[in-house]
């Protein structure tokens, strides 16, 4: 029996205290029923109301091109718009660009925006503004996360007020997409073209709410834009974001309705609210996952012999029912799951001792490996893989010590530098973004510098055409190429929790993690009176 299947959460908890040198410092998702649920009572959306939803972070960044995570997400969804959003299918919609096409040769897209765009003041949005935003984002002084992440951008034009020109390096069939990213937000011009500062505390943007006040640490309060450009949504009058960076008191908070939405509820709280009265526990299948990073350009893992056996030590059914409390999927050492389009459905990897200690030894570690695991404190499954990781390839030949550490340690010292370390990321909105995110020689986060040409053909190859079939068989080789290779261990993909009271409706869980679309949901007549 696998070591993990025999490993509870006593002896988690007992393992965890004594960890070595603990710091001081355009698609849908493949769901089934059961995994889905939305906060969709029945009736037609309604206009009023304030929704007050928790977060378990603060929102320390307001400037909507810089923002990192969730709640900084969604306060910069709440307050701009981008010229794509991303439905509920993962695909392109319409935001302040009406429509787009593209050139035969997929390098030149001609996006027209919406007519009378205004932003949060009353002030005119125009192709300028369009033009200045983009610029911004793809300048390297800017430094936004968005800089890699919307595409292979050459130049950016304006053909008119209200049209727009966007030139890519090579053919890019995922643009649309792309600009749906969260930090690719419009802003006025005269911000972008150098006083970004005014953004640190203020907002102007052209989303569907305009702010009211911003604690970072606490609250930020937003109320209708009367601007936007949907005569009709949002429904709401506005909308409180609240911090409680306590999971437990964040769940009672909604239990005893001082909130109305929990962004995202813990695996160990989704019980207790799902047995809540009044409570609406929501769930979608996502391609959310943890990564064991390993650095390729370094021994040991230099050798994929090495990276191979530690793949052939890990239950993979075991890892997500204890890291994940069974609230998620297998992995396959490939950060493409079912929840993607053009998922190819390899043989699982199972468990095999003899086989990790026969590779070990081809690479000159015949008496097996001593090794560090770098983990973050958050989330805590982190933590928690690491030991899952720890107890099961014991036996086959890996002595691995745990090292836990604070998130701002971790991201200062080991994120993109270290050779052994737990990585957590959301799914991205195309497999080509989240290869190209992580994987690929260019990768804007190469953890593991595995640096395959092969791979990186396959990949570019897929980016350049439309055709759907050539994609699938090359995205295919791709998988096999990393699954086989292994840069990093995949073991578990996560399902996305969260949870509402039952008078919220339209509120969809989404499996991108970084998408909300708040402006489409509405309170039904049981919900609370609360003025902006």
């Amino acid at each position: 029996m696998c070591a993990m299947k025999a490993l509870n959460r006593r002896q988690f908890i007992a393992s965890s205290a004594a960890l070595t040198g603990a710091a001081m410092l355009p698609w849908s998702s493949s769901c089934t029923a059961a995994q889905v649920a939305s906060a969709t009572p029945g009736g037609t959306p309604r206009k009023g109301g304030v929704l007050r939803i928790s977060v378990d972070q603060a929102v320390s960044v307001l400037n909507p091109h810089q923002v990192r995570v969730n709640p900084e997400y969604l306060v910069a969804e709440l307050l701009y718009s981008g010229l794509t959003r991303l439905t509920q299918a993962m695909k392109a919609e319409a935001d302040l660009a009406q429509s787009w096409q593209a050139s035969a040769d997929l390098r030149q897209w001609t996006f027209t925006l919406r007519p009378d765009l205004k932003f949060s003041d009353g002030s005119t949005l125009t192709s300028a503004d369009v033009v200045a935003s983009l610029q911004a984002l793809l300048d390297l002084k800017n430094a936004s996360p968005a800089l890699n992440n919307i595409g292979p951008i050459k130049a950016v034009s304006a053909k008119d007020d209200s049209t727009v020109l966007i030139e890519t390096d090579a053919p890019y069939a995922d643009l649309p997409v792309m600009l749906a990213y969260p930090d690719a937000k419009i802003i006025p011009a005269s911000i972008a073209q150098g006083q970004m500062d005014k953004l640190s505390k203020a907002s102007l943007g052209a989303g569907p709410f305009q702010l009211v006040s911003y604690d970072p640490e606490r609250k930020i309060v937003v109320k209708r834009n009367p601007h936007y450009y949907d005569p009709i949504r949002p429904y709401l009058d506005g909308v409180e974001v609240m911090v409680y960076p306590d999971g437990i008191a964040e769940s009672s908070a909604l239990i005893s309705g001082d909130t109305d939405l929990m962004l995202s509820a813990q695996s160990s709280e989704y019980a207790r609210l799902s047995k809540s009265s009044g409570i609406l526990p929501l769930r979608v299948a996502s391609g959310q996952f943890l990564n064991v990073n390993m650095g390729c350009d370094q021994k040991p893992f230099n050798d994929a012999r090495v990276r191979q056996a530690l793949s052939l030590c890990v239950d993979r059914q075991a890892t997500v029912d204890f890291v994940a409390d069974g609230l998620g999927s297998p992995g396959n050492d490939t950060p493409i799951n079912a929840a993607y389009p053009w998922y190819a459905n390899l043989a699982r990897k199972a468990v095999d001792y003899s086989k990790s200690k026969v590779l070990l030894a081809e690479a000159g570690y015949p008496d097996g490996l001593d090794l560090t695991l770098i983990a973050s404190d958050k989330p805590a499954t982190r933590t928690q893989l690491g030991i899952a990781l720890r107890e099961m390839a014991r036996q086959g030949g890996f002595r691995i010590k745990v090292q836990t550490m604070a998130h701002s340690t971790y991201l200062d010292q080991v994120w993109k530098k270290g050779n052994f370390y737990v990585g957590f990321y959301n799914m991205q909105p195309t497999p080509d973004a989240v290869f190209s995110l992580l994987y690929t020689s260019t990768a804007a986060w190469n953890e593991t510098r595995w640096n395959n040409a092969e791979f990186d053909s396959a990949i570019k190859a897929a980016r350049e055409t439309r055709d759907d079939a050539q994609r699938s068989s090359l995205y295919a080789k791709a998988q096999q190429l990393i699954h086989d290779d292994v840069p990093s261990v995949i073991p578990t993909f996560f399902d996305l929790l969260a949870a509402s009271r039952d008078h919220v409706a339209g509120y969809h869980l989404h499996p991108r993690g970084a998408v909300f679309r708040l402006d489409h949901v509405w309170l039904t007549e049981k919900a609370p009176v609360r003025a902006v």
